[in-house]
Protein backbone atom coordinates (compact mmCIF):
# COMPACT_ATOMS: atom_id res chain seq x y z
CA UNK A 1 0.00 0.00 0.00
CA UNK A 2 1.37 3.50 -0.98
CA UNK A 3 2.59 5.43 2.10
CA UNK A 4 2.09 8.94 3.05
CA UNK A 5 4.75 11.07 1.29
CA UNK A 6 5.18 13.89 4.63
CA UNK A 7 5.42 13.25 8.29
CA UNK A 8 2.06 15.94 8.39
CA UNK A 9 0.27 13.08 6.73
CA UNK A 10 0.71 10.19 8.76
CA UNK A 11 0.09 11.85 11.82
CA UNK A 12 -3.34 13.01 10.76
CA UNK A 13 -3.76 9.82 10.31
CA UNK A 14 -2.81 9.15 13.96
CA UNK A 15 -5.22 12.22 15.10
CA UNK A 16 -8.06 10.35 13.63
CA UNK A 17 -7.57 7.67 15.98
CA UNK A 18 -5.95 9.13 19.34
CA UNK A 19 -4.67 11.74 21.40
CA UNK A 20 -0.76 12.98 19.51
CA UNK A 21 1.84 14.71 20.48
CA UNK A 22 3.95 15.97 17.40
CA UNK A 23 5.61 19.32 18.73
CA UNK A 24 8.96 18.55 19.26
CA UNK A 25 8.79 20.84 22.82
CA UNK A 26 5.95 18.52 23.58
CA UNK A 27 7.89 15.24 22.38
CA UNK A 28 11.09 15.88 24.32
CA UNK A 29 10.78 14.20 27.57
CA UNK A 30 9.06 11.03 25.82
CA UNK A 31 12.27 10.98 23.46
CA UNK A 32 15.02 11.35 26.08
CA UNK A 33 15.62 7.80 28.71
CA UNK A 34 15.50 8.97 32.17
CA UNK A 35 19.60 8.61 32.41
CA UNK A 36 19.49 11.00 29.44
CA UNK A 37 22.01 8.72 27.49
CA UNK A 38 19.67 7.98 24.65
CA UNK A 39 18.01 9.93 22.38
CA UNK A 40 15.68 9.26 19.47
CA UNK A 41 13.70 11.69 17.74
CA UNK A 42 9.70 10.41 16.79
CA UNK A 43 7.31 10.72 14.39
CA UNK A 44 5.28 11.65 17.19
CA UNK A 45 3.56 10.53 20.41
CA UNK A 46 0.36 8.88 20.71
CA UNK A 47 -1.97 8.65 24.14
CA UNK A 48 -4.56 6.26 23.33
CA UNK A 49 -7.22 5.88 26.22
CA UNK A 50 -8.41 2.31 25.57
CA UNK A 51 -7.18 -1.14 23.88
CA UNK A 52 -9.72 -0.67 21.26
CA UNK A 53 -7.69 2.91 20.49
CA UNK A 54 -4.60 0.53 20.86
CA UNK A 55 -5.65 -2.03 18.10
CA UNK A 56 -6.52 0.53 15.52
CA UNK A 57 -3.46 1.95 15.74
CA UNK A 58 -1.17 -0.82 15.64
CA UNK A 59 -3.26 -1.93 12.37
CA UNK A 60 -2.55 1.90 10.61
CA UNK A 61 0.96 1.86 11.54
CA UNK A 62 1.04 -1.44 10.19
CA UNK A 63 -0.39 -0.41 6.98
CA UNK A 64 1.76 2.60 6.62
CA UNK A 65 5.09 1.36 7.82
CA UNK A 66 5.67 3.44 11.11
CA UNK A 67 7.48 1.43 13.69
CA UNK A 68 5.67 1.41 17.58
CA UNK A 69 8.05 2.10 20.80
CA UNK A 70 5.36 1.50 23.95
CA UNK A 71 6.29 3.36 26.93
CA UNK A 72 5.32 3.47 29.93
CA UNK A 73 7.18 5.42 32.93
CA UNK A 74 10.28 6.07 30.68
CA UNK A 75 12.33 5.21 33.79
CA UNK A 76 14.22 1.87 32.36
CA UNK A 77 18.12 2.42 32.69
CA UNK A 78 18.84 0.70 29.18
CA UNK A 79 17.24 2.72 26.63
CA UNK A 80 14.70 0.46 25.77
CA UNK A 81 11.36 3.30 26.26
CA UNK A 82 12.77 5.55 23.76
CA UNK A 83 13.37 5.68 19.55
CA UNK A 84 16.30 4.76 17.76
CA UNK A 85 17.86 6.92 15.10
CA UNK A 86 17.33 10.44 14.66
CA UNK A 87 14.02 10.21 13.10
CA UNK A 88 14.61 9.01 9.48
CA UNK A 89 13.35 5.56 10.14
CA UNK A 90 9.80 6.59 11.13
CA UNK A 91 9.08 5.49 15.02
CA UNK A 92 6.16 6.37 17.31
CA UNK A 93 5.94 6.28 20.50
CA UNK A 94 3.23 4.82 21.67
CA UNK A 95 2.66 6.58 25.42
CA UNK A 96 0.01 4.33 27.92
CA UNK A 97 -0.18 6.91 30.07
CA UNK A 98 -3.81 7.53 29.55
CA UNK A 99 -4.70 4.09 29.82
CA UNK A 100 -4.49 3.93 33.80
CA UNK A 101 -7.45 2.58 35.40
CA UNK A 102 -7.95 -0.11 38.04
CA UNK A 103 -10.73 -2.25 36.61
CA UNK A 104 -10.97 -4.56 39.45
CA UNK A 105 -10.04 -5.99 42.56
CA UNK A 106 -10.69 -8.50 43.95
CA UNK A 107 -9.79 -9.44 47.67
CA UNK A 108 -11.59 -12.78 48.25
CA UNK A 109 -9.02 -14.37 45.02
CA UNK A 110 -5.99 -11.84 45.96
CA UNK A 111 -6.17 -10.27 42.75
CA UNK A 112 -6.93 -6.95 40.66
CA UNK A 113 -6.45 -5.97 37.23
CA UNK A 114 -4.91 -2.77 36.36
CA UNK A 115 -4.16 -1.03 33.05
CA UNK A 116 -0.82 -0.52 31.96
CA UNK A 117 -0.45 2.78 32.60
CA UNK A 118 -1.22 2.92 35.89
CA UNK A 119 1.21 3.92 38.35
CA UNK A 120 3.45 0.78 40.80
CA UNK A 121 2.68 3.15 43.44
CA UNK A 122 -0.91 3.42 42.66
CA UNK A 123 -1.21 -0.46 42.42
CA UNK A 124 0.11 -0.30 46.32
CA UNK A 125 -2.17 2.14 47.18
CA UNK A 126 -5.40 0.14 45.68
CA UNK A 127 -4.25 -3.17 47.12
CA UNK A 128 -3.64 -1.37 50.34
CA UNK A 129 -6.98 0.18 50.56
CA UNK A 130 -8.19 -3.48 50.13
CA UNK A 131 -6.48 -5.23 52.72
CA UNK A 132 -4.55 -6.30 50.88
CA UNK A 133 -0.43 -6.64 49.12
CA UNK A 134 0.86 -5.53 45.92
CA UNK A 135 4.95 -6.25 47.33
CA UNK A 136 6.59 -4.99 44.48
CA UNK A 137 8.76 -2.51 45.68
CA UNK A 138 10.71 0.20 43.52
CA UNK A 139 12.70 3.32 43.89
CA UNK A 140 10.93 4.89 41.40
CA UNK A 141 7.95 3.44 42.36
CA UNK A 142 6.38 6.84 41.90
CA UNK A 143 6.79 7.45 38.21
CA UNK A 144 7.18 3.59 36.86
CA UNK A 145 3.84 1.88 35.58
CA UNK A 146 2.78 -1.21 35.73
CA UNK A 147 2.92 -2.14 32.06
CA UNK A 148 6.91 -1.29 32.03
CA UNK A 149 7.53 -2.95 34.92
CA UNK A 150 5.87 -6.37 33.50
CA UNK A 151 7.51 -5.50 30.02
CA UNK A 152 11.01 -5.69 31.67
CA UNK A 153 10.27 -8.58 34.26
CA UNK A 154 11.07 -5.48 37.08
CA UNK A 155 12.80 -7.15 40.43
CA UNK A 156 13.00 -4.62 43.49
CA UNK A 157 13.43 -5.62 46.78
CA UNK A 158 11.13 -8.32 47.78
CA UNK A 159 12.14 -10.70 45.13
CA UNK A 160 13.64 -12.71 48.02
CA UNK A 161 9.86 -13.53 49.07
CA UNK A 162 7.59 -12.51 46.32
CA UNK A 163 9.73 -13.28 43.33
CA UNK A 164 10.15 -10.71 40.12
CA UNK A 165 7.29 -9.45 38.65
CA UNK A 166 7.00 -12.70 36.33
CA UNK A 167 5.60 -14.23 39.40
CA UNK A 168 3.09 -11.54 40.26
CA UNK A 169 1.42 -11.85 36.59
CA UNK A 170 -2.09 -13.85 36.62
CA UNK A 171 -2.81 -13.04 33.63
CA UNK A 172 -2.93 -10.20 30.49
CA UNK A 173 -4.28 -8.51 27.73
CA UNK A 174 -1.76 -7.51 24.88
CA UNK A 175 -2.33 -5.78 21.61
CA UNK A 176 -0.34 -7.88 19.03
CA UNK A 177 1.88 -6.84 15.62
CA UNK A 178 -1.27 -7.89 13.24
CA UNK A 179 -3.63 -5.64 15.81
CA UNK A 180 -5.07 -8.09 17.33
CA UNK A 181 -6.37 -8.30 20.69
CA UNK A 182 -5.18 -11.44 22.78
CA UNK A 183 -7.74 -11.28 25.80
CA UNK A 184 -5.41 -13.26 28.30
CA UNK A 185 -6.96 -11.42 31.43
CA UNK A 186 -7.87 -14.59 33.30
CA UNK A 187 -6.93 -14.79 37.65
CA UNK A 188 -6.88 -18.25 37.66
CA UNK A 189 -4.18 -19.87 39.70
CA UNK A 190 -4.04 -23.15 37.35
CA UNK A 191 -4.01 -22.99 33.89
CA UNK A 192 -2.43 -25.33 31.94
CA UNK A 193 -4.46 -24.96 28.86
CA UNK A 194 -1.41 -25.01 26.58
CA UNK A 195 1.76 -22.80 26.10
CA UNK A 196 1.72 -20.61 28.84
CA UNK A 197 1.83 -17.18 26.48
CA UNK A 198 1.40 -14.14 29.17
CA UNK A 199 5.24 -15.36 29.85
CA UNK A 200 5.87 -14.77 25.91
CA UNK A 201 5.49 -11.06 26.81
CA UNK A 202 6.71 -10.42 30.33
CA UNK A 203 10.23 -9.52 30.06
CA UNK A 204 9.92 -8.61 25.93
CA UNK A 205 10.28 -4.67 26.48
CA UNK A 206 7.84 -4.22 24.03
CA UNK A 207 9.41 -6.19 21.18
CA UNK A 208 6.30 -8.93 20.76
CA UNK A 209 3.57 -7.33 21.76
CA UNK A 210 1.94 -3.84 23.91
CA UNK A 211 0.60 -5.18 26.82
CA UNK A 212 -2.43 -2.91 27.92
CA UNK A 213 -3.57 -4.63 31.17
CA UNK A 214 -2.71 -7.02 33.62
CA UNK A 215 -4.26 -9.58 36.20
CA UNK A 216 -1.97 -9.34 39.23
CA UNK A 217 -1.41 -11.19 42.34
CA UNK A 218 -2.33 -10.07 45.99
CA UNK A 219 -1.21 -10.82 49.46
CA UNK A 220 -2.39 -10.56 52.81
CA UNK A 221 -0.74 -7.75 54.32
CA UNK A 222 2.18 -7.53 56.83
CA UNK A 223 1.08 -6.81 60.31
CA UNK A 224 4.43 -5.96 61.26
CA UNK A 225 7.21 -4.95 59.64
CA UNK A 226 10.95 -4.98 61.12
CA UNK A 227 14.38 -3.47 60.07
CA UNK A 228 17.50 -3.77 61.20
CA UNK A 229 21.40 -2.31 59.56
CA UNK A 230 24.08 -4.92 60.94
CA UNK A 231 27.76 -4.58 59.64
CA UNK A 232 30.02 -7.31 59.54
CA UNK A 233 33.45 -8.29 58.71
CA UNK A 234 33.18 -9.62 55.05
CA UNK A 235 31.03 -10.80 52.58
CA UNK A 236 31.55 -13.98 53.47
CA UNK A 237 29.89 -13.43 56.82
CA UNK A 238 26.73 -11.50 55.30
CA UNK A 239 26.07 -14.65 53.42
CA UNK A 240 26.75 -16.79 56.59
CA UNK A 241 24.10 -14.23 58.01
CA UNK A 242 21.94 -14.95 55.31
CA UNK A 243 21.61 -18.43 55.16
CA UNK A 244 21.33 -18.87 59.13
CA UNK A 245 18.06 -16.50 59.18
CA UNK A 246 16.67 -18.06 56.26
CA UNK A 247 17.48 -21.53 57.98
CA UNK A 248 14.81 -20.31 60.83
CA UNK A 249 11.12 -20.56 60.27
CA UNK A 250 10.13 -17.46 63.26
CA UNK A 251 11.98 -14.99 60.40
CA UNK A 252 10.32 -14.39 57.10
CA UNK A 253 12.54 -12.08 55.38
CA UNK A 254 11.76 -9.57 52.47
CA UNK A 255 14.63 -7.94 51.95
CA UNK A 256 18.05 -8.69 52.39
CA UNK A 257 20.39 -5.92 50.81
CA UNK A 258 24.16 -5.90 50.89
CA UNK A 259 25.75 -2.14 51.27
CA UNK A 260 29.35 -1.87 50.59
CA UNK A 261 31.65 0.21 52.86
CA UNK A 262 32.72 2.45 49.88
CA UNK A 263 28.82 2.92 49.22
CA UNK A 264 28.19 4.36 52.62
CA UNK A 265 30.88 6.57 52.41
CA UNK A 266 30.16 7.77 48.93
CA UNK A 267 26.57 8.43 49.99
CA UNK A 268 27.97 10.17 53.45
CA UNK A 269 29.90 12.43 51.28
CA UNK A 270 26.88 13.46 48.82
CA UNK A 271 24.04 14.20 51.79
CA UNK A 272 26.59 15.22 54.55
CA UNK A 273 23.78 16.34 56.62
CA UNK A 274 22.99 12.37 57.17
CA UNK A 275 24.37 10.85 59.87
CA UNK A 276 25.29 7.25 59.62
CA UNK A 277 24.15 5.08 62.69
CA UNK A 278 26.66 2.56 62.52
CA UNK A 279 30.49 2.99 62.77
CA UNK A 280 31.56 3.23 59.09
CA UNK A 281 34.61 1.64 57.67
CA UNK A 282 33.33 -2.02 58.21
CA UNK A 283 33.76 -4.44 55.14
CA UNK A 284 30.39 -4.79 54.09
CA UNK A 285 26.59 -3.72 56.11
CA UNK A 286 23.11 -5.78 55.45
CA UNK A 287 19.76 -4.16 55.57
CA UNK A 288 17.50 -6.89 56.73
CA UNK A 289 13.98 -6.44 56.77
CA UNK A 290 11.29 -9.02 57.95
CA UNK A 291 7.44 -8.78 58.27
CA UNK A 292 4.47 -10.83 59.13
CA UNK A 293 1.31 -11.43 58.11
CA UNK A 294 -0.30 -12.18 61.58
CA UNK A 295 0.49 -11.95 65.34
CA UNK A 296 4.21 -12.06 66.64
CA UNK A 297 6.51 -11.03 69.70
CA UNK A 298 7.14 -7.59 69.49
CA UNK A 299 10.96 -8.35 70.16
CA UNK A 300 10.86 -11.67 68.09
CA UNK A 301 13.12 -10.53 64.97
CA UNK A 302 15.67 -8.42 68.22
CA UNK A 303 15.67 -12.22 70.05
CA UNK A 304 16.43 -13.96 66.43
CA UNK A 305 19.41 -11.80 65.40
CA UNK A 306 20.84 -11.92 68.80
CA UNK A 307 20.73 -15.86 68.38
CA UNK A 308 22.63 -15.69 65.14
CA UNK A 309 25.09 -12.75 65.76
CA UNK A 310 27.87 -14.92 67.48
CA UNK A 311 27.92 -17.23 64.37
CA UNK A 312 27.67 -15.03 61.90
CA UNK A 313 30.28 -12.49 62.96
CA UNK A 314 27.98 -9.58 63.58
CA UNK A 315 29.84 -6.62 64.78
CA UNK A 316 27.18 -3.95 65.56
CA UNK A 317 23.49 -4.00 64.90
CA UNK A 318 20.55 -1.02 64.89
CA UNK A 319 16.71 -2.14 65.20
CA UNK A 320 14.47 0.15 63.98
CA UNK A 321 11.68 1.09 66.70
CA UNK A 322 9.62 3.06 64.26
CA UNK A 323 8.46 3.61 60.80
CA UNK A 324 10.63 6.89 60.90
CA UNK A 325 13.34 4.92 61.83
CA UNK A 326 12.57 2.05 59.35
CA UNK A 327 12.70 4.89 56.46
CA UNK A 328 16.26 6.37 58.06
CA UNK A 329 18.08 3.02 57.41
CA UNK A 330 16.77 2.67 54.12
CA UNK A 331 17.74 5.89 53.03
CA UNK A 332 21.20 4.62 53.07
CA UNK A 333 20.59 1.83 50.59
CA UNK A 334 17.77 4.04 48.65
CA UNK A 335 20.19 6.57 48.57
CA UNK A 336 23.24 5.10 46.86
CA UNK A 337 21.94 5.61 43.12
CA UNK A 338 21.74 9.22 43.50
CA UNK A 339 24.95 9.75 45.47
CA UNK A 340 26.46 8.24 42.39
CA UNK A 341 25.07 10.76 39.79
CA UNK A 342 25.74 13.62 42.34
CA UNK A 343 29.84 11.79 42.47
CA UNK A 344 30.07 12.25 38.67
CA UNK A 345 30.84 9.72 35.80
CA UNK A 346 29.98 6.52 36.86
CA UNK A 347 29.46 3.06 35.13
CA UNK A 348 26.88 0.70 36.07
CA UNK A 349 26.56 -3.43 35.95
CA UNK A 350 23.56 -5.04 36.85
CA UNK A 351 24.80 -8.76 37.48
CA UNK A 352 22.90 -11.77 38.95
CA UNK A 353 25.13 -14.41 40.50
CA UNK A 354 24.93 -18.06 42.28
CA UNK A 355 24.79 -16.57 45.87
CA UNK A 356 26.97 -19.13 47.03
CA UNK A 357 29.40 -17.32 44.29
CA UNK A 358 29.02 -13.35 45.51
CA UNK A 359 31.72 -13.70 48.22
CA UNK A 360 34.30 -15.21 46.21
CA UNK A 361 33.40 -12.98 42.93
CA UNK A 362 33.27 -9.84 44.92
CA UNK A 363 36.96 -10.25 46.30
CA UNK A 364 38.23 -11.12 43.06
CA UNK A 365 36.75 -8.84 41.36
CA UNK A 366 38.12 -6.29 43.08
CA UNK A 367 41.29 -6.81 43.58
CA UNK A 368 41.32 -7.18 39.50
CA UNK A 369 39.94 -4.05 39.06
CA UNK A 370 42.10 -1.68 41.44
CA UNK A 371 45.25 -3.14 40.14
CA UNK A 372 44.15 -2.55 36.54
CA UNK A 373 42.00 0.65 37.13
CA UNK A 374 43.56 2.44 40.03
CA UNK A 375 41.13 5.70 40.36
CA UNK A 376 37.82 3.49 40.60
CA UNK A 377 35.88 3.81 43.28
CA UNK A 378 33.71 0.38 43.79
CA UNK A 379 30.56 0.90 44.84
CA UNK A 380 28.87 -2.41 45.77
CA UNK A 381 25.13 -2.95 46.85
CA UNK A 382 22.10 -4.90 46.04
CA UNK A 383 19.90 -7.60 46.76
CA UNK A 384 22.17 -10.27 48.30
CA UNK A 385 19.05 -12.22 49.07
CA UNK A 386 18.37 -13.00 45.43
CA UNK A 387 21.85 -12.87 43.80
CA UNK A 388 21.62 -9.14 42.03
CA UNK A 389 24.69 -7.11 42.37
CA UNK A 390 24.47 -3.74 41.40
CA UNK A 391 28.86 -3.52 40.66
CA UNK A 392 28.89 -0.26 40.17
CA UNK A 393 32.18 2.01 39.90
CA UNK A 394 32.36 5.97 40.22
CA UNK A 395 35.55 7.51 39.19
CA UNK A 396 37.72 9.20 41.70
CA UNK A 397 39.05 12.85 41.76
CA UNK A 398 41.24 13.22 39.31
CA UNK A 399 39.42 10.78 37.14
CA UNK A 400 37.82 12.36 33.94
CA UNK A 401 34.63 11.29 32.36
CA UNK A 402 36.62 10.54 29.40
CA UNK A 403 39.28 8.14 30.63
CA UNK A 404 36.13 6.22 32.41
CA UNK A 405 34.66 5.90 29.14
CA UNK A 406 37.85 4.86 27.55
CA UNK A 407 38.14 2.21 30.29
CA UNK A 408 34.39 0.61 30.23
CA UNK A 409 34.84 -1.93 27.41
CA UNK A 410 37.73 -3.58 29.26
CA UNK A 411 35.96 -3.14 32.16
CA UNK A 412 32.52 -4.64 31.17
CA UNK A 413 34.51 -7.46 29.52
CA UNK A 414 36.34 -8.23 32.54
CA UNK A 415 33.06 -8.29 35.14
CA UNK A 416 30.67 -9.81 32.78
CA UNK A 417 32.89 -12.30 31.90
CA UNK A 418 33.86 -13.15 35.23
CA UNK A 419 30.03 -13.73 35.57
CA UNK A 420 29.63 -16.25 32.78
CA UNK A 421 32.28 -18.27 34.35
CA UNK A 422 29.82 -18.02 37.19
CA UNK A 423 26.96 -19.33 35.33
CA UNK A 424 25.53 -16.00 36.23
CA UNK A 425 23.94 -13.29 34.05
CA UNK A 426 25.07 -9.74 32.68
CA UNK A 427 21.40 -8.48 33.35
CA UNK A 428 19.54 -9.21 36.24
CA UNK A 429 16.77 -6.64 36.52
CA UNK A 430 17.17 -3.94 34.10
CA UNK A 431 16.84 -5.96 30.93
CA UNK A 432 18.70 -5.20 27.19
CA UNK A 433 17.20 -2.09 26.01
CA UNK A 434 19.50 -0.48 23.42
CA UNK A 435 22.80 -0.66 25.70
CA UNK A 436 23.26 -4.32 26.28
CA UNK A 437 22.43 -5.90 22.95
CA UNK A 438 26.69 -6.90 22.44
CA UNK A 439 26.30 -8.27 25.51
CA UNK A 440 23.61 -10.23 24.61
CA UNK A 441 25.43 -11.44 21.32
CA UNK A 442 28.62 -12.23 23.25
CA UNK A 443 27.08 -14.00 26.87
CA UNK A 444 24.17 -15.77 25.47
CA UNK A 445 24.48 -19.15 23.01
CA UNK A 446 23.70 -19.90 19.43
CA UNK A 447 20.49 -21.48 20.38
CA UNK A 448 19.06 -18.89 22.85
CA UNK A 449 19.66 -16.29 20.46
CA UNK A 450 18.19 -18.49 17.35
CA UNK A 451 14.76 -18.95 19.02
CA UNK A 452 14.94 -15.63 19.93
CA UNK A 453 15.32 -14.65 16.12
CA UNK A 454 12.71 -16.73 15.53
CA UNK A 455 9.85 -15.66 18.34
CA UNK A 456 10.23 -12.66 17.18
CA UNK A 457 10.25 -13.32 13.60
CA UNK A 458 7.17 -15.18 14.30
CA UNK A 459 4.71 -13.09 15.91
CA UNK A 460 6.49 -9.59 14.33
CA UNK A 461 7.66 -10.61 10.83
CA UNK A 462 8.39 -6.72 9.67
CA UNK A 463 10.09 -5.42 13.22
CA UNK A 464 6.81 -3.32 13.70
CA UNK A 465 7.27 -3.30 17.67
CA UNK A 466 10.33 -1.53 19.31
CA UNK A 467 13.08 -2.39 16.85
CA UNK A 468 17.09 -2.14 17.71
CA UNK A 469 16.04 -3.51 21.08
CA UNK A 470 16.88 -7.15 21.88
CA UNK A 471 17.46 -9.07 18.74
CA UNK A 472 18.23 -5.46 16.32
CA UNK A 473 15.68 -6.70 13.98
CA UNK A 474 15.02 -2.96 12.17
CA UNK A 475 11.60 -2.00 10.77
CA UNK A 476 10.18 -3.89 7.62
CA UNK A 477 13.42 -5.16 6.36
CA UNK A 478 12.18 -8.77 5.83
CA UNK A 479 10.85 -7.83 2.76
CA UNK A 480 13.96 -6.33 1.17
CA UNK A 481 13.11 -2.82 1.98
CA UNK A 482 15.65 -0.66 3.75
CA UNK A 483 14.00 0.64 6.63
CA UNK A 484 12.93 4.84 6.39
Amino acid sequence: MARPQSDAALLEGVRAICHCLDQADDRQGYELDWRGRRFGRALGVALPATVEEVSRLVGYCGRHRIAIVAQGGNTGLCGGAVPTGDGRDRQLILSLRRMNRIRRIDPLTDSLIVEAGVLLQEVQQAADGADRLFPLSLGAEGSCTIGGNIATNAGGNAVLRYGNMRDLVLGLEVVLPSGEIWHGLRSLRKDNAGYDLKQLFIGSEGTLGIITAAALKLFPPLRQVDTALLALPSCEAALSLLKALQTREDVPLTAFELISAESVRLVGEQFPDKSFPLEPGHPAYVLVEAGWTGPCREDAFEQCLERVWGACGVVDAVVAKSDAQAAALWFWRESITEAQLRAGPHLKHDISLPIADIPEFVEQMDATLRSRFPGLRIVNFGHMGDGNLHYNLNAAPGVTADTLQAWQPEIERLIYDHVAERQGSFSAEHGIGQTKMDDLARYRSAVELNLMSVIKSSLDPEGLFNPGKIVGQRPFDTDGDEAF
